[in-house]
């Protein structure tokens, strides 16, 4: 069986299993047990029933400390195999695996969030988020999209058909710090159908004054207020660009796969990567949120904690 004890002193496959090093994990546990006793009352059982027995009566379970818990969540988060299966590896049924997975997300979305790794959420409100720092910051702004299982639903099937992808897809908007390559704003998860520029319009985010924002040509038209955006040219059919507007675009192109490399780091969480089952609603959202943040927290520890990152922000 899978626990903590028998995971912790095996640096490899600790990373492999939760996408975290061990010094990471233990940062977030402390917010995710103080996140976990709230959601604990010594009076009634999850299911709101009073308590027949004192808390910790019982048989005892499988998931028996707050680091297991945490492995769990954090193993089918990064792995995303079949419930049935990642309830073997911890030696719970499928119903109880189930059970566990959706008491425990919510409860490690909160700790990252106290740990202040979340992305904004609110396009009210980004522009005195804590992710931007006191000078303009250099934005990068992108939609990424996640296969999902065909909607049985018919009208659900048109809003997440994706003709890009052929596919049925969940779409979210990216926008990453071009300097610290965090995930500064995610938008809400929407269906594959809505087009880029489309979603971003709808989104209505609000910047910090000054900004720069470096877009691809799907946001062609976006042009958001007191924000200097930086787009490649548009090679227009039967013309050629000049040999100023290749050099541009090239330049261009390389400051815009930041953005490609944070997209990336947040799948490496296989539940945003891989074809997403789970039907419960909002939970869909809820998994690239928490996606997200653990990339912004891996981001904190290897990059930002860097000695050539703190030599970089010191020249500049």
């Amino acid at each position: 069986m899978l626990t903590y004890t028998t995971l912790k002193d095996n640096p490899r496959q600790f990373i492999a299993m939760t996408s975290l090093t061990r010094k990471e994990f233990e940062t977030l546990l402390p917010a995710f047990a103080t996140a976990y006793a709230a959601t604990q009352s010594s009076t009634h059982t999850q299911n709101k029933q009073v308590r027949q027995r004192q808390v910790g009566g019982g048989r005892k379970a499988n998931l028996r400390t707050i680091e297991d818990k945490l492995l769990f969540i954090l193993v089918y988060q990064k792995t995303y195999v079949l419930q049935t299966f990642h309830g073997i590896q911890f030696g719970l049924s499928q119903a109880q695996a189930n059970d566990w997975i959706h008491r425990l997300m919510p409860v490690l979305n909160i700790a990252l969030q106290q740990l202040h790794y979340a992305p904004e959420r609110n396009p009210v409100a980004f522009p005195q988020s804590g992710a931007t720092s006191d000078r303009p910051p250099a934005l990068l702004i992108d939609g990424t999209e996640r296969r999902r299982q065909r909607p049985k639903n018919p009208e659900k099937q048109g809003e997440n058909y994706s003709g890009k992808k052929k596919a049925h897809t969940d779409k979210n908007l990216i926008i990453a710090n071009e300097q610290t390559r965090q995930v500064d704003y995610l938008s809400q998860t929407r269906g594959g159908k809505i087009h880029d520029k489309k979603m971003a319009d709808l989104e209505a985010i609000q910047y910090p004054k000054n900004t720069q924002l470096t877009k691809d040509l799907g946001f062609y038209g976006y042009e958001p207020t007191n924000v200097f955006t930086i787009q490649p040219k548009k090679q227009l059919r039967g013309k050629f660009l000049s040999a100023v507007d290749l050099i541009s675009n090239h330049l261009i192109a390389g400051a815009r796969v930041v953005v490609e490399h944070v997209i990336a780091g947040i799948k490496r969480c296989r539940i945003v990567k891989d074809v997403f089952r789970n039907t419960a609603e909002g939970f869909s959202d809820l998994v690239m949120q928490v996606a997200c943040a653990l990339h912004n927290l891996r981001t904190d520890f290897r990059y930002l904690r860097s000695l050539s990152y703190q030599r970089k922000n010191y020249f500049q």
